[in-house]
Order: structure tokens, then C-alpha cells, then sequence
């Protein structure tokens, strides 16, 4: 074996890493009866509500379609409310309930505890330089036109 670094190693580990990282989330986000795509949409609501299932979309790099089953579902669930836009019957404006206020921040805490207990045990200047390296990545990934999501938004 080759003591040089092999690209295809690393990316193969850079997807499990992610495999592994998204598996842990969810099984700590089953405590709260969410899945990670739910709680993805809480949890940008707590950033910025009102936003149209349009914008959500965008957003969260998934299709429109998607969106609109997952807040149908958390509707359902009285975590988020549909609100008309004034002057257009056709769109909403999606807004936490105080439940999906809660519950967002509850699966937010465990989000940033899973993040302490893993990467926040990284010396500083080392998760930096992870950082300085993800970005190259995902500028490279970018300049080759890699669309982050199925409407084309970027991260």
C-alpha cells in the first residue's frame, strides 16, 4: 500500500464521516419524533419565518415537492402554520407554532451537543484548518458547477 494519499480514500471517508454524523443526529432527533428533514425545516424557521415553501425549498436544498409533504406533515403535527401572503391566495408564508418553537430549540440543543461532544473536541487550530479545507472542497465542487440542490441554490 502506498504511503501517498489516495483522493478516493479521502472522499470515501469525507461520505461516511457524513453517513455516520447523519445517523447519530437522527437517532438523537428520534427522541423528539422528528427526522432530520423536519427538523431541518424547524430549525431554519427559527432563523427567519415567514418564508414561502418556495424559499424553505431553496433553503434546505431539496424540491418543492419534498417541502410540501414535510409541511403538510408538521401542519399535521401543530409544530408549523400555513399563513396567506397579502394579495396572493396561491402562496403561504410558513411560521412556527409555540409547540414548533420549542420542540426546534430542544432539537437544536441536541444538535449542538452531538457538535461539543464530537468536533468541539478537536483542538482549535485543527478544526480550523478542517474548516479552511472543507471550504476549498466545496469551492472546487462549485467551480466544476456542482448544483447543491435539484433547483440549483448554493451553499
Amino acid at each position: 500500500m502506498s504511503s501517498e494519499i489516495d483522493a478516493m480514500r479521502v472522499w470515501f471517508r469525507l461520505i461516511r464521516l457524513h453517513t455516520r454524523s447523519r445517523v447519530a443526529i437522527s437517532n438523537r432527533l428520534r427522541a423528539y419524533d422528528l427526522s432530520v428533514p423536519q427538523c431541518d425545516v424547524l430549525t431554519t424557521l427559527t432563523e427567519k419565518e415567514g418564508l414561502s415553501q418556495q424559499e424553505l425549498a431553496s433553503r434546505l436544498y431539496v424540491t418543492k415537492g419534498n417541502i410540501s409533504g414535510l409541511v403538510d406533515r408538521l401542519v399535521a403535527s401543530g409544530l408549523v402554520e400555513r399563513r396567506s401572503f397579502a394579495g396572493d391566495r396561491r402562496s403561504h408564508a410558513i411560521h412556527l407554532t409555540p409547540a414548533g418553537r420549542d420542540l426546534a430549540l430542544r432539537a437544536i440543543e441536541a444538535q449542538k451537543n452531538f457538535v461539543d461532544e464530537t468536533f468541539g473536541q478537536m483542538p482549535p487550530e485543527r478544526l480550523a484548518e478542517f474548516e479552511h479545507l472543507l471550504i476549498e472542497a466545496r469551492d472546487l465542487v462549485r467551480a466544476l458547477g456542482g448544483a447543491a440542490s435539484p433547483e440549483g441554490a448554493e451553499a
